[in-house]
């Protein structure tokens, strides 16, 4: 009889300590998929900080007369580099509101150095940087892909660490909420740099 009602006493207990485990693991889950999804973020933008050099250096030959916009590309695209190498090493929402402020500056350079590049009509046969434009055009895709994927994995997360009685779970447990990619207008990210030739 006492082992019984010892049993019914502790049930409940023991109940509750599953489901704290449970949750706790299922947040787990989801921060380590936030973390993957930056990876995939993190690899393309590497692809794309390799290109931008051999870009400026092929254009470098034309674009004589535009030796400005050409460095403020490369230093743009080393602020971009070490503002994602930061997030990755210590994520913070003030990291990514650094990598997304250096992200929109190149974007913007890169912007201008292609509309610059117009001008040139020799650098537009160029077969090197038709071949470097059109490799930037396929990474800016990847990137926006893997911005929604990211995005995707911070919503489920923030709202599963929001919900009841998750939040319970989240809140003993320090669990923060995840900023998701957007733009300095509070804007979701939608586009990537506009590539034309």
């Amino acid at each position: 009889m006492t082992f019984l009602f010892l049993l019914l006493f502790l049930l409940p207990f023991a109940a509750v300590i599953v489901w704290g485990v449970v949750i706790y693991n299922g947040l787990i889950a989801l921060v380590n998929q936030i973390r993957n999804a930056f990876s995939q973020i993190d690899v393309q933008l590497q692809r794309r900080y390799d290109l931008i050099p051999n870009l400026v250096e092929t254009a470098k030959g034309y674009m004589k007369h535009e030796r400005e916009t050409l460095e403020a590309v490369i230093t743009a695209r080393n602020q971009a580099a070490q503002a994602a190498k930061q997030f990755k090493d210590a994520p913070s929402p003030e990291a990514m509101k650094n990598l997304q402020g250096a992200e929109g500056a190149l974007g913007g350079l890169l912007s201008r150095f292609f509309a610059l590049s117009e001008a040139y009509p020799d650098l537009k046969a160029n077969q090197n940087m038709a071949q470097l434009q059109e490799e930037l055009a396929s990474t800016e895709n990847r990137i926006a892909f893997s911005r929604q994927a990211y995005n995707d994995s911070v919503m489920n997360y923030n709202i599963r660490r929001e919900i009841f009685p998750n939040s319970i779970v989240a809140s003993s447990f320090g669990f923060k909420k995840e900023e998701m990619w957007q733009s300095d207008d509070g804007d979701a990210i939608k586009q990537n740099v506009k590539v034309n030739f």
